[in-house]
């Protein structure tokens, strides 16, 4: 499953990229997911938003549906 999810991380990186940002995947353990934004994401008010209702949401439908996303500090 780490490689799925590596994988899907891996393609959501454009997307972040495109708008100055980045993310860093600091670890997975099981279904937990701890990511840290990067550039213009790291401060931007919608980073809750984008890991829960973006990424989280996309890993949970392309992964699998327990996955949870936390963000490192």
């Amino acid at each position: 499953m780490e490689e799925k999810i590596r994988t899907q991380l891996e393609a959501l990186r454009g997307r972040l990229q495109a708008d100055g940002g980045d993310l860093e995947v600091v670890s997975i353990d099981g279904k937990t997911v701890t990511l840290r934004l990067q550039g213009a994401c790291s401060g931007c008010p919608h980073a809750q938003i984008t890991l829960k209702q973006g990424i989280e949401r996309i890993l949970r439908d392309s992964v699998d549906p327990g996955i949870v996303v936390e963000r490192a500090l």
